[in-house]
């Protein structure tokens, strides 16, 4: 039966092959470490979660919600977004709660796309960036740049290329699946950019809180005037351990806010009502809990690049975000990610995300994630010692069990 439209745009779910190969093992018995998917094992705080309680108790909170977020938790958004960032927004016109970062995106691109619509996207991204906008009816041209000086020029190309004109831009630092910072001045360029070619800025900001150097990153828009073009999403997945929450916000320019609030206004009626008073109680909060989720992640990702390294397996350390975007070992980069990954599972009980997931030019990596404990982490570093051990000494043995299914 051949497939829907919108379906047939979509290619093969790169993580779903993993996630079998990785229930097949265990459903024999394998003790798998799953570094794969970016899902915070660490428990919500007890304060957000004793709030949850007092309210569902109130049965008035069991009714319909408000789609765009209730004010006072858009008005905690707003709060958040002056201490953090020195960036005044009006809770009532420029904040809209959302269902996670990822429900935004994927609304907003509803929202503001037309047919063949073009929108300049970083490859490798998160999935939702791109395919968000493909299921909308845009077409992706792929970028494959740093937030350095290479960005600006790889920008231009974009423009005097596409036909019709770039509607929107993608951004996403710190990076999933690289890890990667942005800086202050680097939006500054980004927003001018933006501005002279009446381009879209759409800022995924979910890992703002996890930092490890010292130097928080920055919002876009911090950047004077940047408002005029961006809305920035943000999550509270990762920043207050809540994923399952399904918790996030969509804040700046007016007339995309109204955009974005209108479809969802068709589409859903918000999160439960004890859920977003709990997530205002959370973010009008004295940060320590951020504080400690973020202490928790750097400790992780410092034994993760200790563990490893000392395995055989050198890996930069991230300066943000709760991943690390590993390159392959040279005797397995011909591989390609997808079958790495399948290799680690079935010779190692180690789950990292294929690369190549993340866009074509992700192939060379794999991301592993910071959602196991400490001594968890250094298992899965001598399971892979020993699996590269093993492959040295008989490489031609080390193929995917699943190349001979």
């Amino acid at each position: 039966m051949e497939e829907f439209h919108k379906v047939r745009r979509l290619p093969p779910y790169v993580f779903e092959q993993v996630n079998r190969l990785k229930a097949s093992a265990r459903s024999r018995g394998a003790d798998i470490i799953d570094l794969g998917m970016g899902n915070p094992d660490l428990p919500t705080p007890k304060a957000i979660v004793d709030k949850l309680c007092e309210v569902v108790r109130d049965p008035r909170t069991h009714r319909y919600s408000s789609s765009r977020g209730i004010p006072g938790l858009r008005r905690a958004q707003a709060a958040y977004y002056s201490r953090r960032f020195g960036v005044k927004l009006n809770p009532d016109t420029q904040v809209v709660a959302t269902l996670g970062s990822k429900e935004g995106f994927a609304n907003m691109a509803q929202a503001i796309t037309a047919p063949g619509d073009v929108i300049l996207c970083p490859n490798p991204t998160y999935p939702i960036h791109a395919f968000g906008f493909i299921m909308s009816g845009g077409v992706i041209r792929s970028l494959q740049v740093e937030p350095d000086d290479g960005f600006i020029p790889a920008l231009e190309r974009g423009v005097k290329h596409s036909i019709p004109k770039p509607l929107a831009l993608i951004l996403n630092y710190p990076s999933n699946p690289t890890a990667l910072v942005a800086s202050l001045d680097f939006y500054k360029d980004v927003v001018a950019f933006a501005k002279k070619n009446d381009i879209i800025i759409l800022s995924d900001l979910a890992y703002s809180e996890i930092y490890f150097d010292g130097n928080p990153p920055p919002s876009v828009l911090q950047v004077p005037g940047a408002i005029d073009v961006c809305v920035e999403f943000t999550s509270m997945s990762k920043t207050f351990s809540m994923p399952g929450w399904r918790m996030g916000f969509a804040v700046g320019n007016e007339r995309l806010i109204s955009a974005l609030t209108r479809v969802k206004s068709y589409l859903d009626y918000g999160a439960f009502t004890p859920i977003q008073v709990a997530a205002a109680h959370a973010l009008n909060g004295d940060g320590a809990d951020i504080a400690e989720v973020r202490d928790i992640y750097h400790k992780r990702r410092d034994v993760m690049v200790d563990a490893f390294g000392r395995a055989g397996w050198t890996i930069p350390a991230p300066a943000a975000s709760m991943f690390a975007w590993a390159p392959i070992p040279e005797p397995f980069r011909h591989l390609g990610s997808l079958e790495f990954s399948k290799l680690l599972i079935e010779h190692a009980d180690v789950a990292v995300a294929p690369g190549v997931g993340f866009g074509e030019h992700g192939d060379e990596f794999v991301r592993v994630a910071l959602v196991e404990n400490e001594h968890r982490i250094r298992q899965a570093a001598r399971n892979i010692k020993r699996f590269l051990a093993s492959s040295a000494k008989q490489p031609n043995n080390v193929v995917p069990l699943s190349a001979h299914r």
